[in-house]
């Protein structure tokens, strides 16, 4: 895969969303581009997760927001529910016009489908099962080994391959994987009538809420403080999570026993990256969770993704020399991206603290902060 005559060749590692995204963003600019995932085709991982409405703005641009909120579920608003019972309603900047969701939450495999497709529509060619060995700058271009041995030397080479990037410690942009003391399950469920929004409730120990993916489902998602990032057997977690919920009151024991039925339960540690500036080196670039990924707490880590994709090929499209072109990219997403991840840090600590009206106050305002123009 090379230059062929003007046409500009890319190289991204990673079919996530910062991937598929990038991917569908250059080739819809006329560049020839090739994915390469490590993963098998049609894995995905988590259940499901929120589209705010600079995910939507993003998605707009490539023609997907409208499908996405067809599959999935839109709303607009987070209802905050603290320990003492008094609750704070957030309403959600409306980025798209009034008529339509500030926000939605949807399958990931919903969301990897409508990415998936509008990519392959554009031509780009995705592989599986396969990844990136070993990175060279030569002449201008990325000579990149794949790890079943052969060889692509392109124009440019966009390293989204998550939050241990393979692509990041090859082009020295490193940093450290960061964890915060907790860790986040997520039960798929069935959707209670009564949740068109997200509702979030605090208690004493941990943190737990509900957010609808679909007119029928729904997933739960339960944050423990205080706890070392160790591995359970799957065939404990819907026991184990319907105990922690025990704790709750209210409309948490509803769904609960919805948890303890659940066949579909995954828990994560809450890890933070942020790589310090530039992203770059030469032809080679990180994107999404490779270069900043937040903490779950901002529901955001999507919207960069999606941003980091259209920003990128903006930036490859004002300028042809590209190692310049990414280190404008750098410049335009570095602030935007580190508040995000420092934020979500900070509500991280005080979710911990126990001091949850502050963490909601905080969460309102960076939901605004990241309502204004990219």
């Amino acid at each position: 895969m090379g230059n062929t005559d003007d046409v500009r060749s890319a190289l991204i590692v990673g079919a996530g969303i910062a991937g598929l995204t990038a991917a569908s963003a250059l080739a819809g600019r006329g560049w020839l581009v090739e994915v390469a995932e490590v993963s098998t085709e049609g894995a995905t991982v988590g259940w499901g997760l929120s589209l705010t409405g600079p995910s939507l703005r993003a998605l707009d641009q490539l023609g997907l927001a409208d499908q996405c909120l067809t599959a999935g579920y839109g709303m607009h608003m987070i209802t905050n529910t603290d320990a003492h019972g008094a609750v704070t309603p957030v309403a959600l900047p409306c980025l798209l016009g009034e008529d339509r969701p500030a926000m939605a939450g949807i399958a990931r495999g919903e969301l990897h489908r409508i990415l998936h497709t509008a990519a392959l529509r554009l031509g780009v060619r995705i592989r599986y099962g396969l990844s990136v060995s070993r990175l060279a700058q030569q002449a201008g271009q990325v000579h990149a080994e794949l790890t079943d041995g052969t060889t692509r030397t392109v124009d440019l080479l966009v390293g989204a391959d998550g939050i241990r990037s393979t692509v990041r410690n090859l082009t020295g942009c490193t940093a450290p994987v960061d964890y915060h003391g907790q860790m986040v399950w997520r039960a798929l469920v069935p959707r209670p009538d009564w949740a068109t929004g997200i509702h979030t409730y605090a208690s004493t120990g941990h943190q737990t809420g509900l957010v609808p993916i679909s007119a029928t489902q729904a997933y739960v998602f339960l944050t423990e403080n205080g706890v070392r990032p160790d591995v359970l057997p799957d065939s404990e977690l819907a026991e184990r999570m319907a105990e922690l919920l025990a704790s709750f009151a209210g409309r948490v024991a509803e769904f609960r026993p919805l948890v303890a039925r659940s066949g579909s339960v995954v828990r994560r540690p809450v890890q933070t990256v942020i790589v310090d500036a530039p992203w770059s080196h030469g032809s080679s670039v990180v994107i999404g969770d490779a270069a900043h990924a937040p903490s779950p707490q901002m529901i955001s880590g999507a919207a960069l993704a999606i941003e980091d994709g259209l920003i990128l090929a903006e930036e490859l499209d004002r300028q042809q020399d590209v190692p310049k072109a990414l280190e404008s990219f750098t410049d335009r997403r570095w602030e935007r991206c580190s508040v995000l991840v420092k934020t979500s840090v900070a509500i991280s600590r005080l979710e911990q603290e126990q001091r949850h009206r502050d963490s909601h106050q905080l969460i309102d305002a960076c939901h605004r902060q990241m309502a204004q123009p990219t």
